[in-house]
């Protein structure tokens, strides 16, 4: 019914029901794919979740905040009120909010607590080459197994509250399909009631596949035959880094982005005309360093960690 260059160059004169089509299928492929506003936050709160129904739940959460945006942004878009996204460059500061945000979840999930001043953990990780107790509060390395007191765990189960506040802010993050749904599909609908129907039927396109690759990102915790607290150390153990290390990432990006704008520039086509997968550029970088380098780097991390710790001691709380 729809061929690519429709959906991604939607001509003038659409009914209502053909606009809410494409925006559903738009937010499908922007669920799909690698994006810097969805995949790393839903890959940290869903391998924290340690289960396929508890990421389903992340990925829900995630997109039911970035879903609530969306339809405000359309609403904007009909009223001609976006348009402070075609002069002003927000990326920059919209990164370091997000980063903000990741590493105070991060925080609690490492540290029992929601905010905790990093200068101490990040010396410890340069040079120590991020050991794996780094970020755990009380930790003390050994190189043999050894049993953790219950009063030095305190990992907690990752928030699903703050994945929705994490959806309301990416949210605000603007790319090539965000362009689409607020600058061409939302000012044909009918009327400002319908307003926020294009960035709804986005939101629910991205919701569908985050819940998907929510439910696919927290089997990672379980691809080895592991315990159920081996699973709930390293579900935590990963979502907990992955969240800390990569709002850092992201914040610091966010300021070179704010203060040197032109960086987003720099980007390599790839010849596919899908966004997201047309150019590998900053935020490509920031899904690979985040969920790749980070992520799947902190899982590994983990399943090692598993050889010298108790892992029961550090799922008794949250």
């Amino acid at each position: 019914m729809f061929d690519l260059s429709t959906l991604l160059n939607p001509p003038q004169g659409l009914t209502l029901s053909m606009i809410l089509i494409i925006s559903f299928i738009l937010g499908l492929l922007h669920g799909a794919t690698p994006d810097e506003h969805t995949w790393p936050i839903t890959f940290s709160y869903s391998i924290g979740s340690y289960s396929t129904k508890g990421g389903m739940k992340a990925g829900f959460a995630f997109s039911a905040g970035f879903t609530v945006q969306r339809a405000f942004l359309t609403t904007l878009g009909f009223l001609g009120l976006a348009a402070i996204y075609k002069t002003y460059n927000l990326d920059g500061p919209i990164y370091v909010l997000v980063g903000v945000v990741m590493f105070v979840a991060g925080s609690y999930v490492l540290k029992g607590r929601y905010l905790h001043l990093p200068f101490d953990s990040l010396v410890q990780s340069i040079l120590h080459g991020f050991r794996d107790h780094a970020p755990l509060a009380g930790g003390h390395h050994t190189t043999s197994a050894e049993r953790v007191p219950p009063h030095e765990a305190h990992m907690h189960s990752v928030s699903l509250r703050m994945a929705t506040v994490h959806g309301l802010i990416a949210g605000f993050g603007f790319g090539a399909y965000a362009t689409i749904i607020t600058f061409i599909l939302a000012p044909q609908v009918p009327g400002l009631i319908y307003a926020p129907l294009p960035g709804l039927f986005f939101g629910l396109g991205t919701m569908t596949m985050q819940i998907i690759f929510g439910a696919i990102f927290a089997r990672f915790a379980r691809l080895k035959k592991l315990s159920e607290d081996d699973v709930c150390y390293l579900g935590k153990y990963t979502a907990g880094r992955t969240l800390y290390y990569g709002g850092l990432l992201f914040a610091v990006v966010g300021l070179f982005i704010a203060f040197f704008p032109s960086l987003e520039n720099f980007a390599i086509s790839t010849g596919n005309p899908i966004p997201n997968l047309d150019a590998v550029g900053v935020a490509t970088g920031l899904v690979l360093g985040v969920v790749g380098v980070i992520g799947i780097g902190s899982l590994i991390k983990g399943i090692g960690a598993l050889k010298r710790i108790d892992s029961g001691e550090y799922c008794k709380t949250g």
